[in-house]
């Protein structure tokens, strides 16, 4: 008999970094040895994610597929664009994605889900989910980081406004001890609070999509 397998399709590395960091801070051990656990595949953009997901869903080795895109500036759009590419597997996908994010059964084998980041309803990516997790304490050096980010901005920087979110939160870990942390360390190290109330939400998605 046939091993059914587990995957999760992000858009890029730092997700596929992120996210084992913030599960298992969670309570979940995330070994190779831990037959739950699921393959990220980082998919290598939000197109090429979205290509995979008609094809995935007729495999016939996995027993669940999560899928993971940043809502960007049209979470309404992003979530269209899944439905239409799930429309023969899933026909009866609600118009609007629930603030739980998406689990649904696919056949009595297999499970499928869905997160729009931050929050399956405005507008963001990973790293404005991220700032959900800045510890309340430090609140104060966060309204600075994205008003210096925003001061930026009026003197010339060129950011475009879908890279803003990305701009704060890097700013607010330049200022931290020692500054700098990549995303997934930040997590690790839990300079960003892993157990954060406005995180678990996602946390719930996740360990009810793969059981565990």
């Amino acid at each position: 008999m046939s091993t059914k397998t587990r995957l999760l399709l992000v858009e890029g590395d730092d997700d596929k970094r992120v996210i084992p960091e913030l599960i298992e801070k969670n309570g979940v051990v995330w070994t190779q040895d831990n037959p739950l656990i699921p393959d990220i595949h980082s998919c290598g953009g939000y197109s090429k994610l979205l290509n995979q997901i008609k094809t995935r869903l007729k495999e016939s080795s996995l027993s669940q597929l999560g899928v993971i895109i940043d809502a960007d500036d049209n979470p309404l759009g992003r979530w269209e664009s899944i439905k239409n590419r799930c429309q023969v597997s899933i026909p009866n996908l609600p118009n609007e994605l629930s603030e739980d994010g998406l689990i649904c059964e696919v056949t009595k084998d297999l499970k499928f889900g869905v997160w729009l980041m931050p929050d399956n309803f405005q507008r963001g990516m990973l790293e404005t989910f991220l700032a959900y997790m800045i510890p309340n304490e430090t609140e104060t050096l966060w309204q600075f980081a994205q008003s210096s980010v925003q001061e930026a901005i009026n003197r010339g920087a060129k950011l475009t406004e879908v890279q803003y979110d990305k701009a704060n939160i890097y700013t607010w870990l330049a200022w931290q001890d020692p500054p700098g942390r990549q995303l997934h360390q930040a997590v690790k190290e839990t300079v960003l609070d892993p157990h954060h109330p406005r995180a678990q939400k996602f946390v719930k998605w996740f360990k009810d999509l793969y059981e565990l």
